[in-house]
């Protein structure tokens, strides 16, 4: 089994930000080779009896589902992170601990993150949606499109324009920690030690396994967590980083800060190599609930040298194409068994842009820096737009919907083309 090393989420609380505003930002970090896409599903209803196939399995649908905005590997159903039209955002962790992981298919946590989304119109009420199918359907499958397996629990951070809550899971057992004010971050490890919901037989069961004598003060991370941690380590001081980066800034957190802790390269929170960050999103949920939620994503790997783009749920979205994967129906490898034994080709159209400009900034100093500085003046031209939209109290809503898939590519994808072709000439003249 891979070596725990993947994501860190984090969420921001009045007094800990400016504006009155929660602020939510997740990396989410997966194989160097794997696509993640940007996504939209609109709100549905569903008749009676309707059934929704997951990554692996199939359960019963509800009657109603919400409007999502997801960013998710391309080759499964569940999403890494994402938000609905109600404020609500979720983003998941891997976590390893005593219980051993099972190798059934059941629903992967990054399917519980878009049934949650899907399902839920606060984040308490995503906490019982998450712990309910939890039990019903346990947790368990390849997390990784490989034959090599790659399996773990969850953990989420949810938040809603009010509140935040960890849930962390050990099989089908859980523990939630309720999250009012201030700074909180998750990472590959357990952390909750103070308890406000939990699976109902979570101290019995503990007890009757050895790990804890029922006598001292029961602390849900030490107790489930491994007993030598040795290889939680690195999680750890990623953790630690990330909690100190979100106090260094505490009073004053926006959504630049978010997205600059996101591109920490020094922590390990942007991390490179064969597990790198592949995609990235921040949120903005503001307590006023007359004013939009705006939530961004890059959809390309290393926020560094990727745009936040920015996303606001309107009526009538347009369907986000340029960062949406080939779809194989029946045919993916994923959807056949024995499962992946070939891997398509799943990069939508600015992925393969970013690759371009990726190589271009390698080859040549001078012009990657010309380029990472054009694309980070129209993310600030973005952020202050959204800024605009919040202070002004006023939303276009016919500009919304194009906001994300048309209008942000408007100007990033001949600014990626122009330069990658100018540097192709380049290359053919020497």
């Amino acid at each position: 089994m891979m070596e725990p090393s993947s994501c860190d989420t984090f969420v921001a609380l009045p007094p800990a930000t400016l504006g009155n505003r929660v602020i939510f930002g997740k990396n989410s970090d997966r194989p160097s080779d794997e696509v993640q896409e940007v996504v939209y599903f609109p709100a549905s209803q569903h008749k009676p009896g309707e059934k929704v196939e997951c990554t692996y399995i199939e359960i019963d649908q509800v009657p109603e589902t919400y409007a999502v905005v997801l960013s998710r590997p391309s080759w499964l159903w569940g999403a890494e992170m994402g938000a609905n039209e109600h404020g609500v955002c979720i983003g998941n962790e891997a976590v390893w601990g005593r219980e051993e992981i099972g190798d059934d298919e059941a629903l992967l946590g990054m399917d519980l993150v878009r049934l949650g989304l899907e399902r839920a119109d606060t984040a308490e009420k995503a906490v019982h949606v998450i712990t309910e199918l939890l039990e019903k359907h346990g947790q368990g499958g390849n997390c990784m499109e490989s034959h090599m397996a790659f399996t773990y629990h969850n953990s989420f951070l949810i938040a809603d324009r009010k509140e935040a809550w960890v849930l962390e899971t050990s099989e089908k057992h859980w523990a939630a920690e309720n999250v009012k004010e201030g700074v909180r971050n998750i990472s590959n490890q357990l952390s909750i030690t103070r308890v406000d919901r939990s699976h109902p037989e979570i101290k019995d069961y503990a007890r009757s396994r050895g790990w804890w004598d029922g006598e001292k003060e029961f602390d849900f991370a030490a107790t489930y967590s491994y007993v030598n941690t040795a290889r939680m380590t690195a999680t750890r001081g990623r953790y630690c980083e990330g909690y100190k980066l979100l106090k260094k800034h505490e009073g004053r957190i926006t959504a630049e800060t978010m997205m600059s802790i996101l591109r920490d390269k020094e922590s390990g929170i942007n991390m490179e190599g064969g597990f790198m960050t592949t995609g990235s999103m921040v949120s903005i949920l503001p307590q006023d609930p007359s004013l939009p939620c705006i939530h961004f994503f890059t959809g390309t790997p290393d926020p560094d040298r990727s745009v936040f783009k920015p996303f606001i749920f309107v009526p009538n979205i347009t369907q986000l194409l340029k960062t949406s994967s080939p779809v194989f129906g029946p045919e993916d490898p994923v959807k056949k068994k024995p499962r992946f034994q070939t891997k398509p080709d799943r990069r939508h159209e600015l992925f393969k842009n970013h690759e371009g400009a990726a190589l271009l900034m390698e080859a040549s100093k001078d012009k990657g820096n010309a380029l990472l500085k054009q694309i980070r003046n129209l993310e600030k031209e973005k952020t202050d737009e959204m800024e605009q939209i919040l202070q002004s109290r006023h939303l276009d809503v016919d500009q919304a919907v194009n906001l994300f898939s048309r209008d942000t590519f408007q100007a990033l994808l001949p600014e990626y083309e122009e330069r990658i072709t100018r540097q192709k000439a380049h290359q053919l003249c020497l």
